[in-house]
């Protein structure tokens, strides 16, 4: 009896859970995009709160009819009836923004503010409509608003990252979880990122390497991958921009399309600019007057495409996405500063037409595809990124001899004429990690691997071609010991190996031993094989309560030498220099010291983020008294060496909001730096910024008609002179300038068109930015420019749903 009364009841229950059913709710807005953290009730049942891809999942429902409610702040509520049958039933649910006809209603994502709160390292997190407000020529000139965060700059278009006057190979830069390799060790060797393909991107100060291994000894900047577009959604947008001063026009069209669990996107990018303008008639370059035509820096147009191709699978626990893109530009170099020449420039060919590019000019060409795939086992969050990049850079100059090159350039040289040097690397790279909560501790395990290939070419050299291989392991562990405390740790191990290849003149040199004179085939460089390992770690705590913030970390990093530190041999024309290489530098290693501390209330936040940080040999390149005569021309010999380094300073916010409507902001920074050994010994680095302070104010009318959105915004910065600097630097002196910004969206056939307006240096001020690579022979920073961005998007109604 009691056998048959317990396989009756196992039968019932079997039964019941056979016959619930799952209703999957999808949360999108007025773009199709998914909507995070919105409250999504189902009656009779728990609340749920919708995911990062919008989405949220009601198991084991009873057959019968249902009634889900969603809600979120800023959004008119949508209640959804119906009856739940024999199958499951998936509901897209849009949400359509409170009417503004009263008053504006603004949308916090606390996700945002939930993951900084508790990131270990000091972060800022900032979104595609940042960039759209503050866009610049790049990427990381769009970024550089933000406290903390400078560039290396040449020209209106390259650019390169500076996180607390550390940059070169001491950023890394993440694209979609994968590390992007170009050739960022040189000056003028911008980021190859599409700046209107970014959504999201994480701006991390301080030492990264216990998560990205070599090169994130001063932090990282991680560009995240863009958000899913919601089911049954097809549509996209379009970008227009346009800017005065280099008259750059450019458009990006974007398309996304998903059915249930497959999706497709894709952007095409164009830009194309002429010579861009600073505010000055006559330029000095080492004492040589250089006369500007119309304010013209002459030969510094350019084109840039940009092609994007995501396609993949999405469910409950797998989803597997690919990401292909080809970056591509053409521009040239300022035809008097290019080797520092200025007289042999044929000055009227160049000022016909600001739009064409002549010698001398570079070609970058980007090719990414990149994998993300992660799957959910029980408890486990599995993740695997790999990754093929080809970086192929191109610079192309007139033929010019130096040491014993031949005067007239041989026909029987198998490389073409113009092509002065060619950088070609391919990159492969693997990251796997596994996330996993036990108890109170969030727990993640990973590995990187990637390897290098790097070729040369061109009948200039400096840099040898190499091979390089990374392979790194790591353990973080996030300890919640209360509501209130976190307790981080993060240890590393990596492994690298590089090998430089030998390089040997293709011209014969006359050379003299013992009163004998010959013509010899001279080596640059010789085979080196190198291998690095090191142990880094990272001790974090975070205390939050309902208004304060704290924070410390104090961590190590480390950087392996580049090719181009260990083996360079030949003349930097963007430096009028020659750079010699030593094969017997060792890893750079730092220590650092992060504090957070930030107040917020409902009308004020303040926070503060000071830093402490020591590196016992920090690589730098020396001049010496040296002078090459064999290809330099006498050119200053200048060697890498290692120093012991001291450097501190930090960051603050402050935002004041009276009023809804009206609020104001200060951004400050400050960064000293001394060398404490070595011949530089008291000095500071190359390339340390100023201090800085930026003054905002910002006024967002409630009451605009058809206008949401709406918001008018004044920077003032005021920049301090520069005058610590490590010869051949020169001082710079301090300046201050005025940006504004204004913006709008309207409704126009259904859809919200965005505006945004600029104008960069308003009242056209004249001055030199002591990290751009122009300062070095005295060329000012651009002048008046104002940037219009329209942004225009398109829907299509998704399938209907049962």
């Amino acid at each position: 009896m009691k056998f048959f009364l317990m396989l009756c009841c196992i039968t019932i229950c079997t039964t019941a859970r056979t016959q619930s059913r799952q209703i999957i709710v999808t949360v999108s807005d007025d773009n199709h995009l998914p909507v995070t953290d919105a409250s999504i009730e189902l009656k009779t049942s728990t609340l749920g709160v919708s995911d990062s891809t919008g989405r949220y999942i009601f198991r084991q429902v009873s057959p019968g009819p249902y009634e889900v409610k969603v809600s979120m702040q800023g959004y008119k509520t949508v209640v959804k009836t119906g009856v739940l049958k024999s199958t499951d039933i998936s509901l897209i649910i849009r949400l359509h923004p409170e009417s503004h006809t009263l008053q504006e209603v603004v949308v916090q994502n606390n996700t945002t503010a939930k993951r900084k709160k508790e990131a270990m390292l000091n972060m800022d997190i900032v979104k595609a409509d940042f960039i759209q407000q503050h866009l610049g020529g790049s990427l990381m000139q769009s970024l550089q608003r933000l406290p903390g965060v400078k560039t290396i700059g040449i020209g209106s278009g390259q650019s390169k990252p500076l996180i607390r006057g550390l940059g070169f190979n001491r950023v890394v830069v993440l694209d979609k979880g994968i590390k992007h390799e170009g050739q960022q060790w040189g000056a003028d060797h911008g980021l190859e990122i599409d700046q209107f393909a970014v959504q999201e991107v994480e701006i991390l100060k301080g030492p990264a390497s216990f998560a990205y291994g070599s090169d994130a000894i001063a932090g990282a900047v991680n560009i995240k991958r863009p958000p899913l577009p919601a089911p049954h959604t097809f549509g996209g947008d379009v970008n227009l921009i346009g800017k005065t001063n280099n008259n750059l026009l450019g458009t990006s069209i974007n398309l996304y399309s998903r059915t249930e669990k497959w999706m497709t996107t894709a952007r095409f990018t164009i830009q194309d600019y002429g010579d861009y303008k600073v505010p000055a008639n006559r330029v000095y370059i080492y004492d040589f007057a250089v006369d500007l035509h119309n304010h013209y820096l002459r030969n510094t147009a350019g084109r840039e495409t940009g092609i994007h191709l995501n396609t993949g699978y999405t469910s409950d626990r797998l989803k597997s996405i690919f990401y292909l893109s080809n970056t591509y530009s053409k521009t040239g170099f300022f035809a008097n500063a290019h080797g520092l020449e200025p007289r042999q420039v044929n000055t009227a060919m160049h000022d016909a037409r600001s739009r064409d590019i002549l010698s001398p000019y570079q070609r970058v060409n980007h090719f990414k595809v990149l994998n993300h795939t992660s799957i959910t086992l029980n408890d486990h969050q599995l993740e695997l990124e790999t990754g093929f990049q080809n970086n192929l850079r191109q610079e192309y100059n007139h033929y010019v001899n130096h040491g014993y090159m031949p005067a007239i350039y041989p026909d029987s040289l198998n490389i073409p004429r113009n092509l002065e040097r060619a950088f070609d690397k391919n990159v492969y790279s693997l990251n796997l990690r596994d996330r996993i909560k036990v108890g109170h501790h969030q727990l993640e395990a990973g590995i990187n691997g990637e390897i290098q290939n790097n070729a040369i070419g061109g009948w200039s050299f400096l840099v040898p071609a190499f091979n390089q291989q990374n392979l790194g392991a790591y353990l973080y562990d996030k300890w919640k010991v209360s509501e209130k405390l976190l307790v981080h740790g993060a240890m590393r191990y990596d492994h690298v190996h590089l090998a430089m290849k030998k390089y040997t003149d293709w011209f014969p040199s006359t050379t003299t031993e013992n009163g004998h004179t010959q013509q010899e085939y001279l080596m640059r460089a010789d085979h080196v094989n190198r291998s690095f390992n090191s142990i880094t770690g990272s001790l974090g705590v975070n205390y939050n309560t309902n208004h304060w913030e704290l924070k410390g970390n104090v961590g190590k990093s480390f950087r392996v030498p580049i090719a181009k530190e260990l083996g360079a041999n030949g003349v930097n024309y963007h430096y009028f220099s020659y750079e010699k290489g030593n094969t017997q530098l060792k890893p750079e290693e730092s220590y650092q010291l992060d504090l957070g501390a930030a107040y917020d209330n409902s009308t004020v936040r303040v926070q503060l983020n000071p830093f402490f940080n020591y590196f016992p040999n920090y690589i730098y390149l020396n001049p010496t008294a040296g002078h090459d005569y064999f290809y330099g021309a006498g050119n200053q010999i200048f060697e890498y060496a290692q120093a012991r380094v001291m450097r501190y300073g930090g960051e603050v916010q402050v935002k004041y909001q009276p009023w809804e409507n009206l609020s104001t902001e200060v951004l400050g920074e400050y960064i000293y730096a001394k060398q404490l050994s070595g011949d530089k010994k008291g000095y500071t680095l190359p390339f340390s910024p100023p201090a800085s302070a930026l003054f905002n104010i910002t006024y967002k009318p409630v009451h605009t008609g058809i206008f949401t959105h709406t918001y008018l915004s004044v920077d003032y910065r005021v920049t301090a002179a520069q005058n610590n600097i490590v010869p051949p630097e020169k001082k710079t002196d301090g300046y201050t300038l005025i940006n504004l910004q204004a913006g709008t969206s309207f409704p126009l056939h259904g859809q919200q068109i965005d505006l945004n307006l600029q104008l960069q240096n308003a009242l056209d001020t004249r001055y030199l930015s002591h990290t751009s690579f122009y300062r070095l022979i005295g060329l000012p920073e651009q002048g008046r420019n104002l940037v219009l961005s329209i942004r225009i998007p398109f829907s299509f109604k998704p399938a209907a749903q049962p």
